[in-house]
C-alpha cells in the first residue's frame, strides 16, 4: 500500500501535467483523430489508429491523475521538523564502509525518473523518521541489516512554504 503523501512541489508538478494533458495535448490529438476520421476508411488509416491509441493513453493518465490528486495529502515543511528527519527532508547518510548517499524523502508519485529521491515507503525512509544528525539507523534489507549514520538534514522546500 502506497502512503498518499506528496510534497507541495510534487503536487504542483502533477497538477501541471494534468492541466497540460487536458488543455493542450488532448485537444491536439482529438483534432488529429477528427481529421483522420474525415479521410474515410478507418480500418486502414494509420493516422487514425495511432492517434486513437494516444488519446486512450492520455485519457487513462488524466483519469489516474484526477483520482490520485484527490487522494494525496500535501505535506508542507513545519519549523518543528528542523533538526529531525520527516517527510520532505533531504538527508545525507554514511555507513561504516564510507558509502555516502544523499536523497530527499518524497511520495511515491515523485520518484519516477529521479535519482535524488526515495519513496516514503522504502526501507531506508521508514527507518529515518524522528532521527537527528549523528544518529545511527538500522535498515532491514534483503541482504540483512545495514547500519547508516545521519550526517546532514535539510528541508529544501521550506523556502516555498515561507512565502
Amino acid at each position: 500500500m502506497r502512503t498518499p503523501l506528496i510534497t507541495r512541489p510534487g503536487y504542483i508538478k502533477l497538477k501541471a501535467e494534468l492541466d497540460y494533458l487536458w488543455r493542450t495535448e488532448r485537444p491536439e490529438i482529438t483534432a488529429k483523430v477528427t481529421w483522420a476520421a474525415s479521410l474515410g476508411d478507418r480500418s486502414e488509416n494509420a493516422d487514425y489508429k495511432e492517434n486513437k491509441r494516444k488519446l486512450r493513453e492520455i485519457d487513462r493518465r488524466v483519469r489516474y491523475l484526477s483520482k490520485r490528486l484527490e487522494a494525496l495529502k500535501i505535506v508542507d515543511y513545519a519549523p518543528q521538523q528542523e533538526g529531525k528527519v520527516f517527510f520532505g527532508a533531504r538527508v545525507s547518510v554514511e555507513n561504516d564502509d564510507g558509502d555516502e548517499r544523499q536523497f530527499q524523502i518524497v511520495g511515491y508519485d515523485e520518484i519516477f525518473a529521479r535519482k535524488d529521491v526515495i519513496s516514503i515507503d522504502s526501507p531506508m525512509a521508514r527507518a529515518l523518521p524522528k532521527h537527528s544528525v549523528d544518529d545511527e539507523i538500522v535498515v532491514a534489507t534483503p541482504e540483512g541489516k545495514k547500519h547508516w549514520y545521519i550526517t546532514e538534514i535539510d528541508y529544501p522546500d521550506k523556502q516555498s512554504t515561507a512565502e
